[in-house]
């Protein structure tokens, strides 16, 4: 009877082995963790980066944001560029209202795409409008989805798509453009430090 019982611990160690492989594989920054690989529309996607979000000259800590490319790259060009599935995950560690949120977008878009503003304008009001307040621990979602335009989720909950291939490039300047949020958040999107 000796033999099923150390078979069986074996296979337990085995699998608890395995699930610390699992975990080990995983990045962090400030606490937050994120898988290496997910499967978006049937592809697998690779951890391009982890950046930290910081607001006001009191440099509070908003968001920890994920990049996931199917071919990791620090060219912000190539990620803007490139017709391939994009997806974004912001994980929040601190309370935003509607209203920040909001404000948020519409100074990400008038930096990243002034010059399209006007074209954008309906689908930038369709964006602010799902806001509500997101508190720490929710987790907002974008996907790009080359030929559709920005798919939107909200601790896993699809609210919508916004269509077009020029609102998803303006949608991703936000971070990787010009004029970032803060640099050290689009460096470490693009593969620096989480800093």
């Amino acid at each position: 009877m000796r033999a099923p019982i150390i078979f069986a611990s074996a296979a337990l160690l085995l699998s608890l082995g395995m699930a610390g492989t699992a975990s080990a594989a995983d990045r962090e920054c400030d606490g937050v963790s994120f898988p290496e690989h997910i499967q978006v529309g049937g592809e697998t996607l690779t951890l391009n980066g982890l950046g930290l979000r910081k607001a006001t000259i009191f440099n509070i800590k908003v968001y920890v944001g994920a990049l996931y490319l199917p071919h990791p790259t620090a060219d912000a060009n190539t990620i803007l560029a490139s017709r391939e599935p994009v997806q974004l995950e912001l994980r929040f560690v601190f309370h935003a209202t509607a209203g920040q949120l909001r404000s948020a977008w519409q100074e990400g878009f008038e930096k990243s795409a002034p010059h399209q503003l006007p074209q954008l304008k309906s689908r930038i009001a369709r964006l602010q409008g799902w806001m509500t307040g997101v508190g720490s621990g929710q987790r907002m979602t974008f996907v790009r989805v080359p030929g559709v335009g920005i798919e939107y989720s909200l601790d896993g909950t699809p609210r919508g798509t916004i269509a077009g291939d020029d609102f998803a490039t303006a949608f991703l300047a936000i971070w990787l453009g010009s004029s970032p949020p803060n640099p050290q958040l689009r460096a470490g999107l693009l593969g620096g430090p989480c800093e």
